[in-house]
C-alpha cells in the first residue's frame, strides 16, 4: 500500500478527510463525528492510528504541518480518552509491582498465547499473517518507546538508552531491528515496506502500537510507559525462541529465523537491565510512579491478550485472522500441512 489507508468508519473518514483537504487552515472538521461506541473497535483504532503516525513516520501525502494542529489534537484527545478507559477497564485488577513482576518472570508450563501455537500446530499462512500483525509494530521497533527517554532522567534513563541503543543494531546500521524483521518478512514473501498491509489489519493489532505510542507521547504516563515496556522485554526472550522454532519449522531460512534469534539472548539480558536498572531506578528516584508502572504491565497484559484471543479464535476454525486474507494465501483448516 503506497497511499492512505480506507476508512473503516465515520470516525477515520472524518480525520483522512481532514487530512487530505490540504494544510493546515485549508479546512475544517464539517460536524466531527463524536467518537461514541466501542473504543476497540475498527474505526476508532484506525483513527488512532492516523493520529499518531503524524509524530511518527507521517502519512503520504499529508502536510506535516498536521503534526501539532490544535484541531487535530484535540480530536486526538476524544479518541485517547474512551480508548484509555477501555484498557483501565480491561486491565483491572492491576497486582501489586512487585507480583506483577514475578508473574511476568515465571514462564507458563501449559502456554496458550500465539507462539505456542504456531510452534505447536501452526501452518504457512499463519506465520505470514503473524509477520503482517506484528509489522505495524517491528518494522519501526522502539521508536513509539524512546518517547520515554527525555522524560526519565538519571540511572533510569541511562539504562534505558543502553537497551534502546541494542534495537537499533548497537552501533550496526545493518542489524538494527527493524531491518531484521523486514528481512523476515522477504524470507516468507511479504512486502516488507512500511505501512505496505495497513489495510489488511484489524483493530486487535492496531491496539497493541496505539497503547505503546499513547503511553509514550504522555508524560502523565511515563510509568505506565516503563510498566508497557518492561512486559515486552521480559516476556519476550522465551517467545521469541518458539517463534524462531516455529518459523524454521514452516519454512523459514537464516533470514526468516534471525529477527526472533537475535532476541532470545539480547532481551534475556534486556530483561535484567530493566528490571534492576530501569524500574528500580525509576522508583528509587520517583516512588509516586510505582502503581503506573504495575499498571503499564497490567495494560500491556490486556491488550496483548485480545490480540492473541483474535488470532487464535480465527486460526482454530480455519479463518484469516486478517481484514481478508493475503492475496496469495489459503486459510484452511488447522489440519492441513504445508
Amino acid at each position: 500500500m503506497s497511499g492512505l489507508p480506507a476508512p473503516r468508519g465515520p470516525l477515520s473518514e472524518a480525520v483522512l478527510g481532514l487530512l487530505t483537504a490540504g494544510p493546515p487552515g485549508a479546512a475544517r472538521f464539517l460536524a466531527p463525528p463524536e467518537p461514541v461506541g466501542d473504543p476497540w473497535g475498527e474505526d476508532h483504532q484506525l483513527a488512532l492510528h492516523l493520529c499518531y503516525e503524524l509524530h511518527d513516520r507521517g502519512l503520504p501525502g499529508v502536510h506535516a504541518g498536521w503534526e501539532w494542529e490544535p484541531e487535530l489534537l484535540s480530536y486526538r484527545r476524544q479518541l485517547e480518552r474512551p480508548f484509555l478507559a477501555a484498557v483501565r477497564s480491561e486491565a483491572e485488577p492491576v497486582r501489586p509491582l512487585h507480583q506483577a513482576l514475578e508473574r511476568l518472570l515465571a514462564e507458563p508450563p501449559n502456554g496458550t498465547g500465539p507462539s505456542h501455537y504456531l510452534l505447536a500446530e501452526g501452518v504457512r499462512w499463519q506465520a505470514r499473517e503473524y509477520l503482517v500483525h506484528r509489522s505495524v509494530y517491528h518494522l519501526k521497533e522502539a521508536d513509539p518507546q524512546l518517547w520515554m527517554l527525555p522524560r526519565l532522567h538519571g540511572p533510569a534513563q541511562a539504562v534505558l538508552m543502553t537497551v534502546a541503543y541494542d534495537e537499533y543494531g548497537a552501533g550496526r546500521p545493518d542489524r538494527a531491528h527493524h531491518l531484521l524483521f523486514a528481512r523476515m518478512m522477504a524470507d516468507f514473501g511479504l512486502d516488507p515496506e512500511y505501512r505496505h498491509y495497513l489495510d489488511l489489519v484489524p483493530a486487535p493489532a492496531l491496539a497493541v502500537v496505539n497503547l505503546m505510542t499513547l503511553f509514550g507521547l504522555h508524560r502523565a504516563l511515563r510509568g505506565a510507559a516503563v510498566g508497557h515496556f518492561a512486559t515486552v522485554e521480559i516476556t519476550s526472550s522465551p517467545g521469541s525462541a518458539r517463534l524462531a522454532a516455529a518459523l524454521q519449522r514452516l519454512g523459514g531460512g537464516p533470514d526468516g529465523t534471525l529477527f526472533y534469534r537475535e532476541h532470545i539472548e539480547a532481551d534475556a539480558v534486556h530483561e535484567q537491565l530493566v528490571r534492576r536498572g530501569v524500574i528500580e531506578e525509576l522508583i528509587a528516584a520517583e516512588p509516586e510512579l510505582e502503581a503506573d508502572i504495575a499498571f503499564g504491565i497490567a495494560a500491556a497484559e490486556a491488550v496483548d491478550s485480545r490480540f492473541a484471543d483474535h488470532l487464535l479464535g480465527r486460526w482454530r476454525v480455519g479463518r484469516s485472522s486478517l481484514r481478508s486474507p493475503l492475496p496469495d494465501d489459503r486459510p484452511c483448516l488447522p489440519d492441513d500441512r504445508l
